[in-house]
């Protein structure tokens, strides 16, 4: 009788902990999310990889799902050319941090900009950033990216 109420206890207990998290899975995710929603500016094929809430941490940005389906609806009408293109990403548990080149018109030099998303079971729950413009010259001649 011990054996088997220790493989139930066992069972309980592994039900009941929190799922850990693949970072290789969260970093695809958030890879495709990132192309349907700023690429493509496709609100509807990117909204699967939301979680049930979005916490938005950009300041200029409104918060929650309905917040980023206006912020995609509003790239789309002005800047229906903008492209982002991933340089880097890494993933860390439920973190996913993106290096990415934005441009909203071809020929510009664009921004720099560093994405980090939180995931919980696989999906999108929050979201940081920070920006930085391109210029035409750096003081030390590196590069951005």
């Amino acid at each position: 009788m011990k054996p088997l109420a220790l493989v139930l206890a066992s069972l309980i207990v592994a039900a009941a902990a929190p799922a850990l998290a693949d970072p290789a899975a969260n970093k695809k995710v958030v890879l495709d999310f990132y192309d349907k929603a700023l690429n493509q500016k496709d609100f509807d094929a990117a909204s699967k990889y939301f979680g049930p809430r979005y916490i938005q941490h950009n300041p200029g940005a409104p918060d929650g799902i309905e917040g980023f389906k206006a912020f995609i609806a509003q790239r789309k009408e002005k800047f229906p050319n903008a492209r982002s293109e991933v340089k880097r990403s890494f993933a860390d548990s439920d973190y996913v941090v993106l290096h990415v080149h934005s441009v909203r018109e071809p020929g510009e030099r664009g921004v720099a900009i560093v994405d980090i998303f939180r995931l919980e079971n696989g999906k999108i729950v929050e979201h940081w950033d920070v920006a930085q413009p391109i210029p035409e010259k750096t003081a030390n001649g590196n590069g951005m990216f």
